[in-house]
């Protein structure tokens, strides 16, 4: 039996998370709904989850003994990683000492390092990949670019969100990619993952949650997949939409793929799974031990959305069931330049159109390419809410 308190009273449950970003808001957002204390750890001041946490703290979040001295100033009943670019050693060091992290220490550090990730993905889930090799310096670029062919696209070890993703086109561009490779790296990479260059039809994320039920096992499930697309050439998130549009065929390989990799993963909560649809191949590509950016269409389309699964699973609450309530799309607002205490116009205009929702996160300074808030949209079908959803998204600046 799982007993809730009171926040900020003795008894009460407390939840840490080490960063403060938007997902990690609406994880805050949905732990005060359920009366949990809530504490956000982050390497700069008045970030999203911040504003509505009870405590913050800011460090350097690659310093492991500042992050242990904080888990064990607030010794809470969990800590979420809601970054990447975190002092994984540390995580590791406090679970020993009976701090739960979740999903847990080994999973967050895997999914941070591309490398152990392929290795457990390939290797031991054996589930299908494209091709790839690993290297540490130019000359075995060159190598595995020309047994895998040109153009084939470089990774850095420690990476997320397409930081230090570079595409090879010849032998010529190698040592340059390398080096942008690793200078965008998350954390300090040594190493580098090489792959095939595909032509993309779609993406899935099949979001594959984890938690304890009555009887002591953990119990594994999943949501019906999205779907997002980017333009070419670009390695972050875009816009999603919910349910994903591929065939059942499809959603059957996706699903059986995220359960295999999160399983070897283990731990508890949600993890975000993506799958790469090229041709008749469907591939795992990553996975992310946290709510997943292109979930957050889940706000609009399901009865329970993907922050609200992690926190219940870092509780030991169970999630039997998730439901489509209403086709929905999302789309991100990005900045362009550098700017503090940022406004946004015509957000009524966006408001305007039935079904649609905006979240701005409030981030402190923009700067190229930031994403500062994401704009949702239901519709009858999957086709009319990415409509309004890119209508929506068109109307909206960042000044």
């Amino acid at each position: 039996m799982t007993e809730l308190g009171t926040p900020l009273f003795e008894g009460s449950k407390k939840l840490l998370w080490l960063g403060g970003g938007e997902l990690g808001k609406e994880m805050v957002i949905e732990a005060q709904r359920m009366g949990v204390e809530t504490v956000v750890v982050d390497r700069y001041d008045l970030a999203p989850a911040m504003h509505v946490a009870h405590r913050k703290y800011v460090i350097d979040m690659r310093d492991g003994k500042a992050i242990e001295a904080i888990i064990r100033r607030e010794r809470p009943d969990a800590v979420i990683a809601e970054i990447e670019a975190i002092n994984t050693e540390a995580l590791m060091k406090v679970e020993e000492e009976g701090i739960r992290v979740i999903p847990n220490a080994r999973a967050v550090k895997i999914c941070m390092n591309r490398i152990e990730l392929r290795r457990l993905a390939a290797e031991k889930a054996k589930v299908p990949t494209s091709a790839y090799s690993f290297a540490t310096t130019p000359e075995e670029v060159k190598k595995a670019c020309k047994d895998i062919g040109y153009p084939c696209i470089i990774k850095p070890e420690m990476s997320s969100s397409g930081h230090g993703h570079e595409v090879i086109y010849s032998e010529t561009e190698v040592e340059e990619k390398y080096k942008e490779a690793l200078a965008h790296a998350r954390g300090i990479s040594r190493a580098v993952i090489v792959e095939e260059y595909l032509k993309v039809d779609t993406e899935l994320t099949v979001l594959t949650y984890r938690y304890p039920s009555d009887d002591g096992r953990i119990v594994t499930k999943t949501i019906y997949p999205i779907e997002h697309q980017r333009p070419e050439g670009v390695f972050h998130y875009v816009e999603s939409w919910h349910p994903a549009t591929v065939g059942q065929d499809i959603i059957s390989s996706a699903t059986d793929h995220a359960i295999k990799v999160v399983n070897e993963l283990g731990g508890v909560g949600i993890f975000g799974v993506e799958i790469i649809v090229s041709g008749n191949r469907v591939l795992f590509s990553e996975v992310s031990p946290r709510p997943h950016d292109t979930g957050l269409v889940t706000l609009a389309s399901t009865d329970i959305n993907e922050f609200q699964i992690h926190v219940r699973s870092a509780l030991g609450l169970p999630t039997p069931e998730v439901k489509i309530v209403s086709p929905a799309a999302a789309h991100v607002i990005l900045a362009s330049g550098e700017k503090w205490g940022p406004k946004y116009i015509n957000v009524d205009k966006a408001l305007s159109i039935p079904g649609v929702q905006v979240r701005l996160f409030g981030k402190p300074v923009t700067y190229d390419g930031r994403r500062m808030g994401v704009v949702l949209a239901t519709g009858n079908t999957v086709q009319e809410a990415i409509e309004k959803v890119r209508k929506a998204y068109s109307l909206i600046s960042v000044l």
